[in-house]
């Protein structure tokens, strides 16, 4: 069983000086946990929250990545410039990326491929819209966009890359999944990564994303083949993430 991932998703949240003191308070509270937590900062806050959780257990991770090495990209950050402060993880796909900047699981598939190959972890977004659910189709169409998104991503091992699944309707809005949804969901997305992985697929973390909080995330990670949680709202107070924490000891 793969241990459990607290992926933080700050999204456009917290200045530098904001995000240092946050990762004070949070180191002076952290609990026993059997969880890895990381904090997906933006690129901006990312080298001071190197310097200050070094040798602590907390990660760090990027909340987007360019498909590109290096180059003419203006505003672009690279896999290599995120490694150098210390990050390991990066997000792509989120939905918000694929809404608002019209991201193709084309794209997405780039840029989890830049992500593996300058050493960082992508965590790869998932997940149908309330239209896509309301008609049944929720698996198939999210199946679809795994496949498209993992496209350009090889078989390397079970911990290079992790699976977020986020039900968009589900995200900043209060609803969430119930456990019976997500753990479907989950168990749908298994079976594709072992046929596109075989022995690898049992090691992928399968994170659930969509208004998790302290009060629901035992219930979510108790699902068979649910490893954790990207969280959006509630990872912005540090008390929310210490309570999260302390659920999945």
């Amino acid at each position: 069983m793969p241990q459990n991932l607290l992926a933080l998703n700050w999204k456009m949240n917290k200045t530098p000086s904001q995000a240092i003191s946050w990762a004070k308070e949070l180191l002076a509270g952290l609990p026993q946990t059997s969880a890895e937590l990381a904090i997906m900062a933006p690129a901006i806050d990312l080298q001071g929250l190197g310097w200050e959780l070094k040798d602590s257990p907390v990660k760090l991770g990027a909340q987007d990545l360019s498909p590109h090495e290096s180059g003419a990209y203006t505003g672009e950050i690279s896999a290599a410039m995120l490694k150098d402060v210390g990050a390991s993880y990066a997000v792509v796909g989120h939905s918000e990326r694929r809404a608002y900047h019209a991201e193709s699981s084309q794209i997405v598939a780039a840029k989890a491929a830049s992500a593996i190959a300058g050493g960082l972890i992508p965590i790869i977004c998932v997940g149908e819209a309330l239209d896509v659910r309301e008609r049944g189709e929720q698996v198939a169409f999210t199946l679809d966009q795994l496949r498209d998104s993992l496209s350009q991503v090889p078989v390397l091992g079970a911990g290079e890359i992790v699976i977020a699944y986020e039900p968009v309707w589900a995200i900043g809005t209060g609803k969430t999944a119930t456990a019976q949804d997500a753990s479907e969901m989950a168990d749908a997305i298994r079976s594709a990564l072992v046929g596109l992985y075989r022995e690898y697929a049992d090691g992928v973390r399968i994170l659930y994303g969509g208004s998790v909080k302290p009060e629901n995330i035992a219930e979510l990670c108790a699902q068979p083949n649910i490893n954790g949680a990207l969280v959006g709202g509630a990872s912005l107070d540090v008390a929310s993430v210490v309570g999260m924490a302390r659920a999945l000891v």
